[in-house]
């Protein structure tokens, strides 16, 4: 069960911190197909801050595997029992993606410790659906830890998605608190093993800043990911979602964002996003050119 934090406040949101309401015909459309196709979205269910561009620009990231998930971080959002697995859902995401004309679709899901193989094979499958109804179409996926299963990683990364993701949230330190059902070094360990078997695979992470870390941690982390030749990085701000959740430490300010975007440039990343409202989807799409125009140069 999650535990409450109901006499401790967060320091007042500054003004950087706005987002817009989500509305617009975009926004109707996508909810319409949401609802018809019976699928979930990160989107909403981890309450990003960026629905209302993302969604206003017709773009969504589609979340599998139901709504409930088996690990009690106390960051997240999602909430609820897991759900049984739907056979059929990796079709309706793909026909999901083919409605919405998505020229790169971005797939995660809730953690599934209590299946055999951690839901890989349902990854697996939504990435085969999507390859077959929407060819042109990149596939990037953002996946749990599969509590450090070899096979279940090989059959997602035999999958062959364009981009593979996994957040290592925080830094090791922190991570008793805030990810009591990780471990940071099992969490490289996946990189590594991707790295190894696949060295051409797209590696992409993320963290979250203002749970009390220190900015020497924030730089122990980047060394720790390039340790492992992961690609992409995102920093975006921790955003309390409510009072069963972390407090936020502190709020860093956009000038922080951008000195530490270019401290993990000067590290090696390809690619790096950083600002306040910064998620692991955002601006995918531009992530995916950039790799596929760098690769036709090569």
């Amino acid at each position: 069960m999650k535990q409450y934090y109901p006499n401790t406040h967060s320091p007042p949101k500054p003004h950087w911190i706005r987002v817009p309401i989500p509305t617009g015909k975009n926004v109707e459309s996508i909810q319409d197909l949401k609802t018809r196709k019976q699928l979930h979205t990160v989107c909403e269910s981890a309450l990003c801050p960026n629905i209302g561009i993302c969604w206003g620009a017709g773009q969504a990231t589609f979340m599998i595997m139901g709504n409930g998930c088996t690990r009690d971080c106390v960051f997240c959002a999602v909430k609820g029992e897991p759900q049984p697995i739907d056979s059929n859902e990796p079709l309706r995401v793909a026909e999901a993606v083919k409605t919405m004309e998505l020229k790169h679709a971005v797939i995660t899901s809730v953690t599934r410790d209590d299946l055999p193989d951690g839901g890989a094979s349902s990854f697996a499958d939504t990435i085969t659906s999507i390859r077959k109804l929407c060819p042109k179409t990149s596939v990037e996926i953002l996946i749990p830890d599969f509590k450090g299963s070899r096979q279940a990683l090989a059959r997602v990364v035999n999958a062959k998605p364009d981009i593979l993701g996994h957040n290592i949230e925080t830094a090791s330190r922190l991570y008793e608190k805030v990810r009591p059902g990780a471990v940071f070094s099992r969490s490289l360990r996946l990189f590594e093993i991707i790295k190894t078997n696949r060295p051409s695979m797209i590696t992409k992470s993320g963290l979250m800043v203002g749970l009390g870390e220190t900015e020497s941690e924030v730089l122990d982390v980047f060394g720790a990911l390039r340790s492992v030749d992961v690609d992409i990085l995102t920093i975006g701000q921790y955003l309390r979602p409510g009072p069963e959740q972390l407090p936020v430490a502190r709020y860093y300010h956009p000038d922080e964002f951008a000195r530490l975007k270019k401290k993990a440039l000067g590290m090696g990343f390809s690619w790096v996003e950083s600002g306040p409202l910064v998620r692991s989807s955002f601006q995918a799409e531009k992530q995916a050119v950039f790799f596929k125009l760098r690769e036709k140069v090569r």
